[in-house]
């Protein structure tokens, strides 16, 4: 599997963007952090020390040689609203909520932090444009993957057939059931690709997050697409599962730039 390691930090890392993108989903190892957040948690929403917080960025920025100050992250909100980074965002100032971040700045390093929800990561390397984008079942069901898709269309004009796109560690089938109230979401969203979607266990229902952005990407014209495959409740060693852990844990994180 494609994974990194400098120091502690380990991270796993897509092998078919382009040179000149760097990207990592950093696994929970080598930060400061201690139980139940252990040991890199990324995020000050569960609970965690924000000064530990921000010595764990530190660290990830450093392991890739990325300066932590170009950082451009945003408020998760399980939306498809879009940032588009000009520029780093100051840490003294507001966060956006937006769930999908754009940026053709390679001064910019784009960040956004996980526990079971999908991590899409874009490259359009014609129009040299990178992102992320954070796709929980909420926001698959409102088609986050597709308005990433339109918003790199309309700002910077990519074709969807130039681009490729990233499907990170994440919770899989296996362990992610949902009610009916959700499936209906779904069947309502997809039509007969629901089928391809949601899996009945034992009378219980599960959802493929995977296939459900893959196809969304598709329909949108995405031809290059590589899903990892990991699946963050099976692998409690390496990734924080929201789920797997019932609350108590630490987000991992996701970083992109252009070289």
């Amino acid at each position: 599997m494609p994974f990194g390691q400098t120091d502690a930090l380990r991270y796993y890392q897509f092998d078919f963007f382009s040179n000149n993108v760097l990207n990592a989903v950093f696994t929970r190892h080598g930060g400061v952090s201690p139980e139940p957040w252990t040991s890199l948690n990324l995020s000050v929403s569960v609970g965690d020390d924000p000064a530990r917080v921000a010595e764990n960025r530190i660290l990830a920025f450093n392991a890739l040689g990325r300066n932590p100050a170009s950082i451009h992250d945003a408020w998760l909100v399980h939306g498809t609203d879009v940032v588009h980074a000009e520029a780093p965002r100051s840490l003294d100032g507001p966060t956006q909520k937006a769930d999908i971040i754009f940026t053709s700045n390679p001064r910019v390093s784009l960040f956004m932090r996980f526990a079971d929800c999908v991590p899409l990561l874009f490259h359009d390397p014609k129009r040299h444009v990178i992102g992320i984008a954070h796709a929980g079942w909420m926001g698959t069901v409102r088609g986050v993957a597709e308005a990433s898709i339109k918003a790199m269309q309309e700002r910077y004009g990519s074709k969807p057939g130039d681009v490729v796109v990233g499907i990170g560690p994440s919770i899989g089938v296996d362990h992610y059931e949902v009610r009916e109230e959700v499936a209906a979401q779904f069947r309502d969203r997809f039509g007969a690709d629901s089928e391809r979607i949601l899996q009945t266990r034992e009378g219980r229902i599960h959802l493929d997050l995977w296939t459900a952005n893959a196809l969304q990407l598709q329909k949108m014209g995405v031809e290059q697409i590589q899903i990892s495959g990991l699946c963050t409740a099976c692998h409690l060693e390496d990734w924080y599962s929201h789920r797997a852990e019932n609350g108590k844990t630490g987000r991992f994180g996701a970083l992109m730039a252009l070289t």
